[in-house]
């Protein structure tokens, strides 16, 4: 099963592809830059291993000569070297060899390139501060005495906020609101520390209309950031679920955004010696000029926040304030090898909807609470799709789960989704039972467990297995669904105690399979705890262990 795209330590492509214009951007750099600081400072400019891989598919292009990624995005650690490569991608765009003239079979990358016609380079962040590093780092490459060469072959006049380059081309610092910035005809763009664009500062409005500029053109962007704050809406985490819905299969783009991360091992532990050097340099594998003991001297200093930690160092986003569960508690559970296999013991819970919210079916293994995605049905990636679900196929999926395991208890929520509850499933499945959802009252229901009325059950379930998430004391499939909607859960505190909400009622990130496994999870203790005690299967009140 695929490793959902949260959890990949190394996206970059491996390899490198067959068309590119990389090689000769990687040629023009080592010709005309110089390292300005650091351990190479002075030496003529060379990308490392990653750096350069990443240039060679920045720069890759299909048969037909478009780019390959639209879009492109480099989240690394804190030192990693983002700044400096960012302001030589930005001199590369500037004057180099960078687009198509046409295909030679007889040179690295089958591509040979020609300057940018009237190059605009912007480098755009929400304050100018935020441009200062980056910025320093092209006056330092394209200053006349550290680059003769550049001078020499180039009419070039650098400024503190502006290069200006003859004929009509230039490259500049853009920190003014998005309105400004309509229709500008820019030609490469750097967004800086992407993590800090905010709504409250103006930086979502300004990537749009960065993003707007560049389309016009078929022009591209280059997004650098460390990992961000969850939940405050950034540039930096908007671009990353639209790659991961990339990754999903849930875009409709046949172009691609290029994404780099390198973030440590999920099971990385700040407070053990051995764990966290392991963690710091694979993370700063590619980074020679990084410290690892320095680093680990700050991650232990008393005044530093764990969480601030792991975003700069470790690399890794971490859980928002009110999440419900810590994903990579729940990306350390998964077990993408185990096997169901046929006729094995398990339980089920069905939360359904048809249309607006995902409808989900999940299956907990008797004998260890092994819990898996049995299926699930999107009617779309806006909560207010005008898609509905395929019912048929729902109700496929549940016969063939019962054809294939021995279903010993199935509990469906009944909103939407009424006749097939209380009446389809029941008459084809209750003889199978052994333990029914509502054993109890005037009229007891084999399938169906309405949650309108259920507020106390499913808010026990919930602490119960939040508990056991955090002791990681059952494990699960993987799936990418069912880990995405565990992560989007959030906290919502009841009169009975804490149970799980969507981060907003019109919020698009849905949590229904992750409803599904706290009743799955509840729906094995509720089935264990009968055949301990031997209840008869239609009567009495199952509780909870």
């Amino acid at each position: 099963m695929m490793i959902p795209p949260e959890e990949r330590l190394d996206t970059l492509p491996p390899g490198v592809p067959d068309l590119t214009l990389g090689w000769e951007a990687l040629a023009w750099a080592a010709k005309y830059l110089k390292h300005p600081n650091g351990i190479r400072a002075g030496l003529p400019w060379v990308y490392t291993e990653r750096q350069a891989r990443f240039v060679l598919w920045f720069y890759a292009i299909d048969e037909n000569g478009k780019w390959l990624f639209y879009n492109s995005f480099r989240r690394l650690a804190k030192g990693s070297g983002k700044s400096p490569f960012a302001a030589a991608l930005a001199l590369t765009e500037l004057l180099a060899p960078v687009r198509l003239d046409r295909f030679d079979p007889q040179v690295p990358g089958a591509c040979i390139g020609k300057p940018v016609a009237m190059p605009w380079v912007q480098i755009a962040a929400v304050s100018e501060k935020q441009t200062d590093n980056t910025m320093r780092h092209v006056r330092a490459m394209a200053n006349k005495k550290a680059a003769p060469r550049l001078h020499r072959d180039y009419d070039i006049d650098p400024g503190k906020t502006q290069i200006n380059i003859v004929p009509e081309g230039k490259l500049e610092v853009i920190t003014s609101s998005a309105m400004t910035q309509e229709g500008a005809e820019a030609t490469f763009i750097v967004g800086d520390e992407l993590e800090h664009w905010t709504p409250g500062n103006g930086g979502t409005k300004l990537y749009s209309t960065l993003a707007d500029n560049l389309a016009k053109s078929g022009s591209r962007m280059l997004g650098t950031l460390n990992a961000w704050e969850p939940g405050l809406g950034t540039v930096g985490e908007s671009t990353f679920q639209a790659w991961c819905l990339q990754e999903n299969g849930k875009s409709k783009n046949d172009r691609h955004i290029l994404m780099d991360i390198r973030q440590a091992p999920l099971d990385t532990n700040l407070a053990d010696a051995i764990s966290l050097r392991t963690g710091l340099e694979f993370v700063y594998q590619d980074c020679p000029w990084v410290d690892v003991d320095t680093i680990i001297t700050r991650v232990w200093s008393p005044e530093a926040s764990p969480d601030d930690s792991k975003r700069k160092y470790l690399n890794w986003p971490t859980a928002a304030a009110n999440a419900w569960v810590d994903p990579n508690d729940v990306a350390l559970m998964a077990r993408r090898e185990t096997i169901v296999a046929e006729g094995e013991e398990i339980v089920m819970f069905f939360d359904g909807s048809l249309s607006r919210d995902t409808t989900a079916l999940v299956g907990c293994r008797v004998s260890d609470g092994y819990v898996f995605l049995i299926g699930s049905w999107d009617p779309g990636n806006s909560h207010n799709t005008a898609g509905t679900v395929d019912v048929e196929a729902v109700d496929a999926r549940v016969d063939k789960a019962f054809a294939r395991y021995d279903v010993k208890a199935f509990f469906a929520d009944v909103r939407e989704w009424e006749s097939f509850t209380k009446v389809t499933w029941p008459a084809r499945y209750k003889d199978r039972l052994q333990l029914w959802a509502s054993p109890g009252g005037k009229q007891p229901e084999p399938i169906a467990w309405d949650m309108r009325g259920k507020l106390f059950d499913f808010t026990q379930a919930c602490e119960l297995t939040e508990r056991e998430i955090i002791e990681h004391a059952f494990t699960h499939d993987g799936h990418p669904v069912l880990t995405a909607h565990m992560r989007n859960c959030r906290r919502a505190e009841n009169r009975y105690g804490i149970s799980v909400k969507k981060e907003s009622p019109s919020s698009a990130k849905k949590i229904d399979a992750a409803v599904c496994v706290i009743g799955a999870r509840m729906v094995r203790r509720l089935y264990l705890e009968h055949a301990a005690h031997h209840m008869p299967k239609h009567s009495g009140r199952a509780v909870f262990l």
